[in-house]
């Protein structure tokens, strides 16, 4: 990965940091991500966030203004640190590889200073089940934008007109494949242990995703300038070669 962005992160304090914070802000923010991904958002109290951080109840207004802008914060800093490392990924000169290498190497970043992690992922999870109404603003927000470079990157590569439900496919495998060194983080120790702890482990796994992403870009392409299999009338599938 860039050193210069693997510095930057390794710099800030959590993933729900950004740099220039006041400590203040940054003990609210701290004390809110591990609060929130321990009771959810309704559960978790603006009392108990200000108490923890060692702050009065009035600071939460100070810094962020209410609960819902506290939350929006937890929700949206991490993200904003991937999109300050992301430069474009889906400019016509970049190779295939390099535009891999620049999607992923923004994804692993967070991995490099990983305090707090884990929280910032269960919070994540509960919205995948218990959405509020701030998830639609996130999604709409970074991961809208994000999504539509990867099918203008993934149409050019399989000369597909414009993106349809193939690429939409693609797309999320490959957002999938990096995205789990963050869920899976836990069981990733238990499996391998010290796997991703090992010097230089995180530029591996890169390179490693970028081959593999360049190898379902292509498949993919592939796939698309084959000649139609035959399928019979009575079977459920294309047929298979005798």
């Amino acid at each position: 990965m860039h050193s210069t962005a693997a510095r930057s992160a390794r710099g800030r304090r959590s993933p729900a940091g950004v740099p220039g914070g006041s400590p203040a802000r940054q003990r609210l923010l701290d004390e809110a991500t591990r609060i929130f991904a321990q009771k959810g958002y309704a559960a978790a109290s603006t009392r108990e966030i200000c108490q923890a951080a060692g702050a009065n109840v009035a600071s939460i207004h100070y810094h962020f203004g209410d609960k819902e802008a506290l939350y929006r914060a937890v929700l949206v800093e991490p993200i904003e640190r991937i999109v300050e490392h992301l430069p474009p990924f889906d400019d016509e000169t970049l190779s295939l590889a390099e535009a891999m290498r620049r999607m992923f190497g923004a994804f692993l970043l967070p991995l490099t200073d990983d305090s707090g992690l884990q929280d910032v992922v269960r919070i994540h999870l509960r919205e995948m089940v218990e959405p509020t109404p701030m998830l639609r603003d996130v999604v709409e927000h970074y991961v809208v934008p994000h999504h539509q470079a990867l099918l203008r990157l993934l149409a050019r590569h399989c000369r597909v007109a414009s993106p349809d439900d193939g690429l939409h496919q693609l797309a999320f495998a490959l957002t999938a494949i990096v995205q789990d060194y963050w869920l899976s983080r836990d069981w990733m120790d238990v499996l391998a242990p010290g796997m991703l702890s090992r010097p230089a482990a995180l530029d591996g796994v890169l390179e490693r995703l970028v081959g593999l992403g360049c190898a379902m870009v292509r498949h993919e392409a592939q796939r698309r300038a084959a000649p139609t299999a035959s399928v019979s009338p009575s079977s459920t599938g294309p047929s298979l070669p005798s």
